[in-house]
């Protein structure tokens, strides 16, 4: 559930924080008071883009964020999509979201370390479910209520296998049109043909080069290096003066105070035994070193031949070893094609055709299964809208069969009847907007018990009713606050009335400045605020305690 929400210099809102509440929380005001920015930031904070207008005027920079306590259904998933996104898990149980938004640019954050505004979506669809007026209207569409049925359903598995086929089978097209495209013509695959031939005649490979080099290098400065290897070995240990030479003449006058202290005597003849095999070590490493070092003149000019055959295929297929390799495998590659183009192109075919009569058999088995969970759909979506106030109206889905898709063949229209005697149609073409929106209302009820996401916002799915139809609203959205945090924008008292937890938007003017601030309601307070919806007054008053009773 949302804990809490805070806001600082968003739009009309200096500095504001909400508490909410676990099961039904209805937020009301005056029209214009700044509700709706409070269903915004929720937006926001889920990935919703935001531009500088969202600043408040006169400051650089807006910020808000929101702590979430998660269900403990909602761990895994919620530790997935972090560490998929390289973010740390969740502390506690908990995570926290927050953007600051300036001028030029936005800076998200989960739980303080940088996110981006994809991993906020991600988020968002499996932890908040938000509904305002512009959902109405995406109600409407056809691929919309597809989506509803599967969720209700649970068939998000299935779908997703026919997704992942249905990929298969467009990559597999493509490889073959490409293919097709791409064959090459008889000239062409004989200057493969060349390529592959002259590469392969050189048997050359990624890591000779640098051997190669580091050897010629070496050969060709050959006389160089022996000559100062040689004047190294006689400074050690061969020419007058010679280090080990000198090293024994120490030797010999420590031990003339040997007798005087022989620990420290000891301890620096030891030391002079030392540098002696030390000195004798580099003198046979310098040796063995120059033993490999000259080449005959015959190997001398087998490397430099070798490295001009590496340094001409460079030119025509490098720039480096490795893109000449590349060339010769695209072109062996572009010659198989050549010489057995129908039998690669049939086997293309064939995958083709072992991927549709899969995707085929799975959208079937698709379809069976929406066919099947549509008529139970139906019934408690008819049983909710009932309760709405269409004592007699008709629900119903329609199924009709496309082109076999990712998300199966099916396309579904929601039939509806709001009245008896009136001719069911695609609830596009009868629906009003106070329709709509109990329509909405009936079917998020129903989805509540098949949905895993814990939070349901909703702005003003209460708009065009009221009477004895608002009460009905009120307590279908507390029944929901049963097994959901309930989050609702409502005009109507009777649907404020029904509401755990009651907080009030106010808009002032201080010194030509307009401030929003945002409240909880309690006690007399709550009875005041449900009095003005009804009109004021003190009949109001009585009528807002009876309902509150």
């Amino acid at each position: 559930m949302i804990e809490w929400i805070r806001i600082k210099n968003l739009a009309l809102i200096e500095e504001a924080e909400i508490e909410f509440k676990s099961g039904f929380n209805v937020i009301t005001g005056e029209t214009g008071a700044g509700k709706t920015i409070l269903i915004g930031t929720i937006g926001m904070l889920l990935g919703e883009r935001a531009d500088k207008s969202s600043i408040r005027t006169g400051c650089d920079s807006c910020e808000i964020s929101m702590s979430f306590a998660l269900p403990s259904g909602m761990k895994k998933p919620v530790l997935e999509i972090l560490e998929s996104a390289g973010l740390p898990p969740p502390e506690d149980g908990h995570i926290q979201v927050r953007r600051i938004i300036t001028a030029t640019s936005s800076r998200n954050f989960v739980n303080d370390s940088p996110a981006t505004l994809q991993t906020l979506k991600t988020l968002g669809n499996i932890l908040i479910d938000t509904h305002g007026p512009h959902e109405h209207q995406s109600l409407l569409k056809q691929s919309v209520q597809l989506e509803l049925l599967d969720r209700y359903g649970d068939l998000e598995k299935l779908t997703s296998e026919a997704a992942e086929i249905h990929a298969d089978l467009r990559k597999t097209s493509t490889e073959r049109e490409e293919l097709e495209k791409g064959i090459p013509s008889p000239s062409e695959a004989e200057h493969f043909r060349f390529i592959v031939s002259e590469i392969g005649k050189a048997g050359v490979n990624a890591d000779e080069e640098e051997e190669l080099v580091t050897r010629h290098r070496l050969a060709s400065n050959s006389h160089d290096v022996l000559e100062t290897a040689k004047n190294a070995v006689g400074m050690l240990k061969e020419s007058e003066g010679a280090l080990t030479d000198r090293i024994s003449d120490i030797y010999r006058v420590i031990q003339g105070f040997e007798s005087a202290d022989p620990d420290m005597a000891g301890k620096f003849l030891k030391q002079c035994e030392s540098l002696t095999e030390t000195a004798n070590e580099l003198t046979d490493g310098i040796q063995r070193y120059t033993s490999n070092i000259e080449l005959d003149g015959k190997e001398f000019t087998e490397l430099e031949e070798r490295l001009r055959i590496i340094q001409n295929l460079k030119r025509r297929y490098g720039p480096t070893l490795a893109d000449v390799l590349n060339s010769a495998e695209n072109a062996r590659k572009k010659l198989d094609e050549f010489e057995n183009f129908e039998s690669i192109r049939t086997s293309f075919i064939e995958k083709e055709k072992s991927l549709n009569d899969k995707l085929l058999k799975k959208c079937s088995e698709i379809s069976k299964k929406r066919r099947e969970i549509s008529a139970k759909f139906a019934k408690k979506v008819c049983a909710e809208l009932r309760k709405l106030g269409f004592a007699r109206s008709d629900f119903t889905v329609d199924f009709k069969q496309s082109e076999p898709g990712p998300s199966g063949f099916d396309v579904v229209d929601f039939i509806f009847s709001p009245n008896p005697g009136e001719t069911a149609k695609p609830l596009r073409e009868v629906a009003s907007s106070g329709e709509i929106s109990r329509v909405m209302l009936a079917l998020k009820t129903v989805l509540s018990s098949a949905d895993s996401i814990p939070v349901l916002v909703f702005d003003e799915i209460d708009v065009n009713i009221g009477g004895e139809t608002a009460m009905i609203v009120g307590q279908e959205l507390k029944a929901l606050g049963v097994s959901h945090q309930v989050l609702c924008i409502s005009h109507l008292p009777q649907v404020a009335a029904c509401a755990d937890t009651h907080y009030s938007v106010e808009k002032s003017v201080v010194k030509g400045r307009t401030f929003t601030a945002i409240a909880e309601l309690k006690g007399s307070d709550r009875k005041s605020e449900i009095a003005r919806m009804l009109g004021g007054g003190k009949a109001a008053e009585k009528h807002a305690e009876e309902m509150l009773a």
